[in-house]
């Protein structure tokens, strides 16, 4: 029998200061992924980078960020997570100044390459501080929740900020925001934030290491730029990942974790939600802009009003997963984002259908961080301290590889259409069918077995469901 108080824990006051300083860290490199999309033009105008190679812009930072994110997850394991996630932040800092006063392309490509190094280094060890600083399981959902709020925020967000700053001082300003933000937050990190325990005698992978950062670099850049031989050779190394893991004494990533069904379905969830929302605000980004031909700011104000519904939904997300259990959470969450998805494969060409689309994207920005929220609690409950770098990793890289690829295969879909509009029409609907079908397999995957419900009711254990409901 599980006892449960009657009162739920409070955090104390070094905790809120520590969630304060971690979800503004995450906050703020969330911003960074978006914030220079609407002043692409701009930019590329500002460093003589021709039309043609304005995607590179994207695609510099997202292939580290995908690409180095495990491997520094398992690195801040073994030589301390506030260590690299300091480094993380001290690289951002030093990038986004190269970034502001980049001059040529190859200065801002560097600066964006190293801006997704320095995501890859500081979002896992930020995550993993964040899950083990709370041993309440309510209290970690709620804060969770409140990570969940602020990723899926941070990208509205950094496409509002980006319009308004381009708009009233310049595309530099877009990268030197960041820097007094990053060096107040390495200022303060060492007085509020507790180093935490590191792995003791364990040697890093540098094999798996090798292989499984070659072969996400190919995978994500042979989905961005529809290349094939980059994805066969891509999923390739990560076999030959996968084979290296399951026989190394001191493995990278414990490939036995995924035999978890919260794990293995956790992180299957958080790829789906990440790639398929992402993707449908890039195509109504492309529907504002190339059909209804509203201006940058504009459009980020369009998203910015239903971002909003975003905020809420971390609020309130734990407290459902706290009552329901995160695997309902999780169904509902991803059904009533691709609900609110499913109108817009309607949209026409007058401004009235506005009136279809700011609900909907108020509405589905609510499920769609609700789902973020019980992703992140499925794929981390019931791990010990020693693994929540590794399963925060697995987490982190998911989020990087789901936002990564969703735009490019959506666009690749609407680009079989001859018409923008059908285009659009076309890359929604198999937005709906790929998110309906996955939550299907989801559910049945998480469904609780028999054999384990009976054991935790005979022995006193708990799920990973009563584990956040307990």
């Amino acid at each position: 029998m599980v006892l449960q108080s009657k009162k739920a824990a409070e955090m104390t006051g070094r905790q809120r200061l520590t969630v304060f300083l971690l979800l503004g860290a995450g906050f703020m490199l969330s911003v960074d992924f978006s914030i220079l999309n609407v002043a692409l033009p701009q930019l590329g105008a500002g460093v003589g980078l021709e039309l043609s190679a304005l995607p590179w812009v994207v695609t510099a930072f997202a292939l580290p960020a995908a690409g180095f994110t495990l491997l520094f997850g398992r690195i801040a394991d073994l030589f301390g997570r506030r260590r690299m996630f300091l480094i993380g932040i001290g690289l951002l800092a030093v990038s986004s100044v190269l970034g502001g006063f980049a001059t040529n392309p190859a200065m801002l490509l560097t600066a964006r390459v190293l801006q997704g190094l320095a995501t890859a280094i500081a979002t896992p060890a930020a995550l993993s501080l964040l899950v083990t600083s709370f041993n309440d399981e309510k209290l970690r959902a709620r804060v969770l929740g409140l990570n969940g709020a602020l990723m899926s925020g941070g990208f509205t967000v950094g496409a509002l900020v980006g319009g308004t700053l381009v708009g009233m001082l310049s595309w530099r300003s877009a990268f030197l925001i960041n820097v007094p933000v990053a060096v107040l937050i390495v200022v303060a990190t060492p007085f509020v934030v507790r180093p935490g325990s590191t792995a003791r005698g364990v040697k890093l992978d540098v094999p798996g290491a090798v292989t499984v950062t070659l072969g996400l670099l190919a995978f994500v850049f042979g989905v961005i730029n529809r290349n094939p031989f980059a994805l066969v050779g891509g999923l390739a190394l990560l076999v030959v990942f996968w084979l290296i893991e399951r026989r190394t004494e001191a493995p990278l990533a414990a490939v036995g974790i995924l035999s978890r069904p919260t794990v293995k379905w956790g992180n299957v969830a958080g790829l789906i939600v990440f790639s398929m929302e992402p993707g449908a605000i890039y195509l109504m980004t492309l529907y504002l802009q190339d059909v209804l031909h509203f201006a940058p700011m504009t459009t980020g104000l369009v998203f910015g009003v239903p971002g909003l519904a975003s905020v809420v939904a971390g609020i309130l997300a734990g407290r459902f997963i706290g009552r329901y259990g995160s695997r309902k959470v999780l169904a509902v969450g991803m059904l009533v984002q691709t609900a609110c998805t499913a109108p817009l494969v309607l949209l026409g060409t007058g401004n009235g259908w506005l009136a279809v689309l700011i609900p909907a994207l108020f509405l589905g920005f609510f499920g769609h961080v609700t789902a973020i929220v019980s992703f992140l609690v499925t794929a981390t409950s019931g791990l010990p301290d020693s693994e929540q770098g590794l399963a925060t990793g697995l987490a982190t890289l998911t989020q990087q590889i789901g936002i990564t690829i969703g735009v490019p295969i959506l666009a690749a879909v609407a680009a079989t259409q001859s018409g923008l509009l059908s285009g659009i029409h076309l890359a929604l609907a198999v937005n709906v069918l790929v998110t309906v079908t996955a939550v299907a397999f989801i559910w049945t995957g998480l469904r609780p077995r028999p054999s384990a419900t009976s054991d935790s009711s005979d022995s006193g254990g708990t799920s990973a469901d009563d584990l956040v409901a307990a």
